[in-house]
């Protein structure tokens, strides 16, 4: 797929989850933590990726090495950055991180977040309660 391409699906993705998330409640004034994906086989070039994505001001969280159904290793790592759940600051996010990936070779794939609003009363003491439940992808 073409990076204009890329950026195209990716911004009008991003419109849909912010949109989704302020529907069901987020806080529009909170600061969120939004967690960058990136993955290759090539561990070097993800390295490299890891330290422009650094450089551009996010924090980098360390590689981690991951096997997939069919048996290939993959290498991945997220670029993470805080700010408010707006449409602009995350495409200007994405618009950045695609270009980097593209530039090094490795894959970006899209970004997640939580769901920030009232806790659902009892849903702090339940040992059960799935944090996966309110991320956003």
């Amino acid at each position: 797929m073409s990076v204009e391409r890329q950026l195209k699906e990716q911004f009008a993705e991003n419109l849909e989850i912010v949109d989704a998330l302020l529907a069901d409640g987020s806080e529009p004034d909170a600061e969120y933590t939004f967690e960058h994906h990136f993955s290759a086989t090539n561990f070097d070039r993800l390295e490299k990726a890891a330290v422009d994505a650094f450089k551009l001001g996010f924090e980098v969280n360390d590689a981690e090495e991951m096997e997939l159904e069919d048996g290939s290793i993959i290498f991945c790592f997220d670029a993470i950055a805080q700010h408010k759940l707006e449409a602009p600051l995350l495409d200007k996010a994405c618009e950045q991180l695609i270009l980097l990936a593209s530039k090094q070779k490795v894959d970006y794939d899209g970004w997640g977040t939580y769901f920030v609003g009232d806790d659902v009363e009892g849903e702090e003491d339940d040992e059960d309660a799935d944090d996966e439940d309110d991320t956003f992808h």
